[in-house]
């Protein structure tokens, strides 16, 4: 059926139609002719934003893990399904295939169950990228508990905030991992975290790294002795269609991170169709996404996208400068990867670097690109396009969210016609709007405005983990009978879309979302601050880089600063994680307010990004003497 691999521009505009014409309908044809369901839905869709409450398939029977495995099982078996390419180059790719994928998560649900763990319980996994990591996710979606992935890079604190919020009582580690020629231990990591986290009963390590760690009697166990014992076969665990598959954390404006339940079958129909029409993926093709599976990125287009295609997925482990800066480039010649998808981040870091680490691979195996994470930059683009895509090769510029669980606006390649910066057009079915600040919709081309959608799409989000009045606020109730993104955007005169960036607290850095209440709290803790503000500001390789504002108490006055920003950075790394680093630090009197109190943090932006001569009208601030201070002292 065509509907479900679009292949050029007329057909996309047809489908498109019928997708908003007859929403139901097409979710229908789409989720009955290329899915196993043990049981039909009574209703397609039943939504209301203002709840908000959205359902999709309901009364559908099926497990997710047999649409990516089982029913490969007769003509796949054979075929690889993950592709592990290790840290260490010198170290040989592993070739998982179908059958061997689905013994070896039917072995780890059989260990789970073994351990206790049942339907609806929430089981956190904070692993590197090797195997396990994502079998450990498809056990937990066979026997229907909910797997919380937590990026292992989050520091000790983070990962015990993201247990306690979802009372995991298990968690999947390893006792270590490869980071370049670092080895990180995730194992001592955990055991810090366990300090604040009660209702964790049982703890499985995966060897990995030989790495000596503390393993503390009754709680924790070592995984392998286990899988080797447990049954090689699994019945999958019969599933709602609106039954939680997982919970993922991503930052907030304000306050804890949120964590955002995607339910099982709509997220389902539509990481798969999203996925075989973004990559353009034939049977035989070897995908590639470099993210880490602790992102949405990698839940949608490293695991159950690609799986539910059947198709070859790289997990590369390993990063674009160990041993050199050519990694990439050799893994794509290596295993001739057709499909590579990476963030601006680290092709902005590549392209910094000599050109001959990427002229001497070949990569003419490469048909499509893609960028996700963060809008890419023009310069980004045209390098990315001439010198890996050598001009042949589409890029995709994929703008979604952590809570749309899959590419909402994007490129279809071969079929849109692509422009640098720009997201394009939006995907089958998804319907944007822009609005103003007054909440009305802005028609028409070369316009811009608030990013919202104004109709459910199967993969949103269902609420936030034991919040739903904090779903319902940060994206129901800005605007009325609309999801707002929180993203700003502007439609230019055919219609594309080019995403401008947060209209919130929150700063992309390196493509990962870092909101600024929790950076702010973890500085303001450290003795020596009074407050502090954080900003993002322009940065070549990261997109954004963060920038703090930092207030001294009398006592932390007469510090070394250099001594106080390395502090300040440490503090925020062990407690949030390096990621969260400030660029720079500026200490200034005080921070630029309204009458009200509230922090001016346009102005502060505009001062971090050297824009400081088009400030606007300061006259209604409480301190607006204060603006000069920081100005004269700016790094």
């Amino acid at each position: 059926m065509s509907n479900y691999h679009i292949k050029n521009l007329e057909e996309y505009f047809q489908v498109y139609r019928k997708s908003v014409r007859e929403p139901e309908n097409f979710w229908e044809e789409i989720a009955e002719e290329h899915f196993v369901w043990r049981e039909k839905w009574n209703k397609v869709l039943e939504w209301d934003f203002k709840k908000p409450e959205i359902k999709w398939f309901e009364g559908a029977k099926f497990n997710i893990t047999e649409n990516c495995l089982d029913r490969f099982l007769p003509m796949r078996k054979d075929k690889t399904a993950i592709l592990f390419e290790p840290n260490d180059p010198e170290v040989e790719a592993e070739h998982i295939t179908y059958s061997q994928l689905h013994e070896r998560v039917c072995r780890m649900a059989n260990v789970l169950i073994e351990g206790g763990i049942e339907k609806g319980d929430r089981v956190c996994i904070y692993l590197p990228m090797i195997p396990e990591l994502a079998i450990s996710v498809l056990a937990c979606a066979r026997i229907g508990a909910i797997h919380s992935v937590v990026f292992a890079g989050f520091s000790s604190s983070a990962l015990a905030a993201r247990i306690n919020d979802c009372d995991a009582q298990c968690v999947i580690t390893s006792d270590g991992s490869f980071r370049g020629d670092k080895v990180i231990d995730l194992k001592g990591i955990v055991d810090q975290a366990l300090q604040e986290c009660t209702g964790v009963k049982t703890v499985y390590v995966v060897e990995r790294t030989g790495n000596k760690i503390e393993m503390e009697n009754g709680r924790d166990k070592w995984l392998q002795p286990l899988l080797d014992e447990a049954y090689a076969d699994c019945d999958a665990v019969v599933m709602d269609a609106e039954d939680p598959l997982f919970i993922l954390y991503t930052s907030g404006s304000t306050g804890k991170p949120k964590g955002m339940v995607h339910s099982c079958a709509g997220y389902m129909v539509y990481a798969a169709y999203t996925f075989k029409n973004i990559f353009q993926y034939k049977e035989g093709d070897i995908y590639w996404c470099t993210a880490d599976i602790g992102w949405i990125t990698g839940h949608s287009y490293i695991v159950y996208g690609p799986l539910l295609n059947g198709a070859t997925t790289v997990m590369f482990e390993g990063v674009p400068s160990y041993p050199d800066y050519d990694r990439f480039w050799q893994v794509v010649e290596k295993h001739k990867v057709n499909q590579f998808y990476t963030a601006p981040t680290a092709i902005r870091a590549l392209a910094k670097e000599k050109l001959e680490y990427v002229e001497k691979y070949d990569l003419t195996s490469l048909k499509v690109l893609g960028t996700v994470g963060e809008p890419i930059n023009e310069e980004a683009w045209h390098w990315y396009n001439n010198n890996v895509g050598k001009g042949k090769s589409p890029i995709v510029d994929t703008w979604w969210q952590t809570e749309t669980g899959g590419i909402m606006i994007s490129p279809i390649p071969y079929v849109t016609p692509t422009t640098p910066t720009y997201a394009t057009l939006p995907f089958i079915g998804v319907q944007p709007a822009l609005m103003d600040d007054e909440g009305n919709e802005i028609k028409g081309n070369q316009v811009s405005g608030k990013l919202c959608i104004k109709f459910p799409w199967p993969s949103m989000a269902r609420t936030i983990w034991g919040d739903h009045e904090r779903f319902r606020n940060t994206y129901f109730d800005v605007f009325e009978n609309k999801y707002f993104t929180g993203d700003g955007a502007l439609r230019d005169g055919v219609g594309y879309y080019r995403i401008t960036g947060r209209v919130d607290d929150v700063i992309i850095v390196s493509g990962h979302n870092l909101g600024t209440a929790p950076i702010e709290d973890s500085i303001n803790e450290h003795p020596a601050v009074a407050e502090s503000a954080v900003v993002g500001f322009p940065h070549e390789i990261k997109g954004n880089a963060l920038y703090g504002f930092v207030i001294l108490k009398e006592t932390g006055e007469s510090r070394d600063r250099e001594n106080l920003r390395k502090e300040i950075n440490l503090q925020i790394a062990e407690q949030i994680g390096p990621i969260a680093k400030l660029q720079k630090i500026q200490f200034v009197p005080g921070l630029p307010k309204t009458r009200s109190g509230k922090i001016m943090r346009r102005i502060l932006r505009k001062i971090a990004s050297n824009d400081a001569e088009n400030l606007g009208d300061i006259s209604t601030l409480l301190n607006p003497e204060i603006v000069e201070d920081i100005k004269a002292e700016v790094l």
